[in-house]
């Protein structure tokens, strides 16, 4: 499940070595209008998924799988790399504001949608294009950083506001990449997260792009995850909603 200012294509490198492996994946495109909206989009999906399930978030994406398979049984583990693993009550700016300010917390912008449609967000948020290289993607290649600066997905605004339900992760497994070189969501932050899930740790020198720059070390914590999130030691089972 992919972030804020990106789209399931970041996750390509990922689902590559997933199919090598010979397992089976999913890769929605998350809406980023609202957690509830957006939780419930992805639970529409994993319901209607008659195996296993890991869910994998990056960014937003992990406040997204907390929120939306707290009810799901057949969510079998939680994979985070570099995602809000929200608490009850929680909200995303709850956790970027308890930290000291990364490096890109100055760079996004807000503006107003041109249409309206009612009942939809009014507001959205972008990375500033020329700081997006250096603040979200500072180990990729110049032209992939570049091109992924021109084509973000903005999130609504209201969507790093809404509170978080029940947290998936006080019922199921859950593992966590820490990014220790991200300039988007403070390492600090990640690390809170992850020790108060008790999570698996994978600490990964990465930027926000981690899924992107190190998707091998990313493919071994799924793997990891279905493996001895199904009890079985056979991962091939599973299938992976990321």
């Amino acid at each position: 499940m992919h972030g804020a200012f990106t789209d399931a294509s970041s996750w390509a490198a990922v689902t590559g070595l997933l199919h090598t492996a010979g397992l089976t994946v999913r890769a929605p495109a998350n809406p980023l209008r609202g957690l509830a909206q957006d939780a419930a989009y992805i639970r529409s999906v994993v319901r209607d998924i008659d195996v296993p399930v890991v869910l994998v978030g990056h960014d937003y994406g992990g406040a997204v799988i907390t929120h939306a398979a707290t009810d799901a049984d057949n969510v079998v583990s939680l994979c985070y790399v570099a995602g809000f693993g929200l608490d009850a009550g929680e909200c995303v700016l709850d956790i970027t504001h308890r930290f000291a300010p990364a490096p890109g917390a100055d760079a996004t912008i807000t503006a107003a949608l041109p249409t309206q449609v009612p009942g939809g967000p009014d507001r959205e948020l972008y990375i500033r294009k020329e700081r997006f290289p250096q603040v979200y993607a500072a180990d990729l290649p110049p032209r992939v950083k570049d091109a992924m600066s021109v084509a973000q997905r903005p999130i609504a605004q209201r969507a790093l506001t809404s509170r978080s339900g029940t947290p998936a992760w006080a019922s199921k497994p859950s593992w966590y990449a820490i990014a220790t070189a991200d300039r988007m969501l403070n390492p600090t932050a990640q690390r809170f997260m992850a020790q108060r899930m008790a999570a698996t740790e994978y600490v990964l020198d990465g930027s926000h792009a981690v899924v992107l720059s190190q998707p091998a070390a990313v493919v071994a914590m799924i793997r990891e995850a279905a493996e001895r999130g199904n009890g079985r030691g056979d991962g091939d089972v599973l299938r992976q909603a990321l």
